[in-house]
Order: C-alpha cells, then structure tokens, then sequence
C-alpha cells in the first residue's frame, strides 16, 4: 500500500505525515509538494517525495502514480473560483493515475453554509464522485488555531477581545485533531464511500474565551462585539490586505448567525477525543512568554 499526501509541506499535511508515520513504515508514504526543497526534512524521514502542483494537471498525475490512497488537502488558495479549476486537476489526476480511494478534506455541513468556501467544497465532492473511485469526505471544522492564537496576548494585554462574531457558538477543532483524524482513515478499511463532519462535540463563544484568558492570565479580558466595518477596519490594520480582511469579517459574522453551532461525535469516534479548547489557550500563552 502507498499512500500520497498532498500539501504536505503545509501544517495541516505535515501533522498528518507525523501521525501517519506511528502507523505505517516510511516507505509506504509519498508526499505530494509544489516546492521539493522544503520538503527535504520529510525526505529525511523516509518519506518519498515528489512534485506536484494543482495548477500542474500532469505534475499531479506523476505524483499519483501506483498510488493506493491519496489524501487531497483542499488548496490554500483564497480565490475560491480558482480553487475550483485547481481542484479538478487533482481530481482528474488521480483518476487518471488509477488511484484506488480518495480522501478529501472538505468543510463540515457544507450544504447548509452561506460561506462561498464551502460551495468550492461541494463542487470538490461531486467532481470527485464523478470518478467512480471510493471516497472518504473529511469535513473538517474551522481550525481552532484561525481564533487561538499569539493575536490573543493582544486581547490579554487590552483587557478586550474584540470581534464581531456577537454570542455565535464555535465547533472548531485543532489540525493535530483533524490530522490525526485523517491518518486513522487512511491507514484503516471501512471508511469508502463515507462523510464525516470532523467538528467537536463541544461547542464555544468569544464570551467563553475571553472567560478563560481571564482565568488563565489572572487579568480581566471581556469579549467585545463590534460591527462588520469596525472588525473589517481592525483586520486592515493589524496587517491583512483588505480583500482577505473582508472574507475574514464575513466568517465572524456567519459565526453570529449560527453557522458553526452545529455538533457531530463523528470526530470523537475516529481519534478517542477532542482537544478542549483552553488546553489549546494554555499553548499559545505558553508559547508567547
């Protein structure tokens, strides 16, 4: 069996390779990368490396080659119309590479989302149906690392965490949880032709994060609800260009409108349990000090 990752250079990719390696011998995995050079310490592994890049319909079918399972790890790209064209070069590549399962990282409940990422998931889904190859979609949650981050020492320091996310309720999940997640899929049978909403059991707000800063910092921090133009404004300045600044400001606002309250123990019953979130709040002020 050999097993191809691709992104493999990126930080969800590389968790997965790390907990892929606890489960199978190095020779069965190869990782598919737009940048060999910085892969040179998965090559150190063990790991096979190979070049592949989405907008590289034929560099993706060579990495694919004799591939048993790949996991295709959505694009980072923000142009979620070119994520499209990308993702169905990685789609007709494996299917042209005679990959046997595909296992794909999608966005939980896509199909009751107003966010335009997860149509580009959805169109990744059927695309790869159309192939006829067994499937595994792994809907994952918003990371837990896109809201708990060194940004919240900010929050710390100020006395206020400020978003415009109002009382929304939060189902994210760390990347080693997800990660993990996918290499119990890849390195198990039973799991063809099924979709999981990898998101947790236990849902948060901003209201019960600034909570936990307090406790963890021993200084006051209050959640503060702000409206879109303010938390778009406060994106620009802290550095992000204004088209990300605004898709940023739309997520906290479907936040509000309840688009990450929904539950699933899919996550829990793949990886045992779910990383709380003040384990992952205690890392990153940990980590800032």
């Amino acid at each position: 069996m050999s097993i191809v990752v691709t992104g493999a250079t990126g930080q969800l990719g590389g968790l997965v390779i790390q907990h892929l390696l606890k489960k199978v011998p190095a020779s069965q995995i190869i990782a598919s990368v737009r940048n060999v050079e910085k892969a040179s310490n998965l090559a150190d592994l063990g790991v096979e490396v190979r070049y592949g890049d989405y907008n590289d319909f034929e560099s993706m079918k060579k990495s694919f080659a004799g591939a048993s399972k790949v996991l295709f790890i959505s694009s980072p790209d923000y142009d979620n119309t070119l994520r499209v064209r990308q993702h169905a070069n990685v789609v007709q590549a494996a299917r042209d590479a005679g990959v046997k399962h595909i296992v794909y990282t999608g966005y939980a409940f896509a199909e009751e989302s107003k966010l335009s990422l997860a149509h580009l998931h959805l169109a990744t889904e059927y695309a790869i149906r159309t192939t006829d190859i067994p499937y595994t979609f792994l809907r994952n949650a918003l990371y837990t690392e896109v809201f708990v981050n060194p940004g919240l020492k900010a929050a710390v320091e100020h006395g206020a965490l400020v978003t415009n996310a109002g009382s929304g309720r939060l189902n994210t999940v760390t990347r080693n949880d997800l990660a993990l997640a996918a290499a119990t899929v890849l390195t198990e049978d039973g799991h063809e032709n099924r979709t999981y909403n990898l998101v947790s059991n236990q849902t948060w707000s901003f209201d019960d994060l600034a909570q936990i800063l307090t406790e963890l910092s021993g200084k006051k921090v209050v959640h503060r609800s702000v409206s879109f133009d303010e938390a778009k404004e406060n994106f620009v300045k802290s550095g992000l260009p204004e088209p990300l600044a605004v898709e940023f400001a739309k997520i906290y606002k479907a936040i509000a409108e309840g688009e990450t309250a929904k539950t699933s123990d899919d996550l829990q019953k793949l990886i045992g349990s779910v990383t709380p979130l003040e384990e992952t709040v205690k890392q990153v002020l940990r980590n800032g000090q």
